[in-house]
């Protein structure tokens, strides 16, 4: 029991923050998606 919860708690240190401080992304990623237009609805009679 005792080496599953050493394993247990090393990999939960493990993941936290190891590599030093979270640092933020310095761009957006762009993805190269535009989405344009209009729409119209509506109902029209010809007279």
């Amino acid at each position: 029991m005792r080496p599953l919860a050493l394993m247990t708690i090393l990999s939960l240190l493990a993941a936290c923050g190891v590599d030093g401080e979270p640092v933020p992304p310095k761009d957006e990623p762009k993805t190269g998606i535009t989405i344009s237009g209009t729409a119209r609805v509506g109902i029209t009679k010809e007279l």
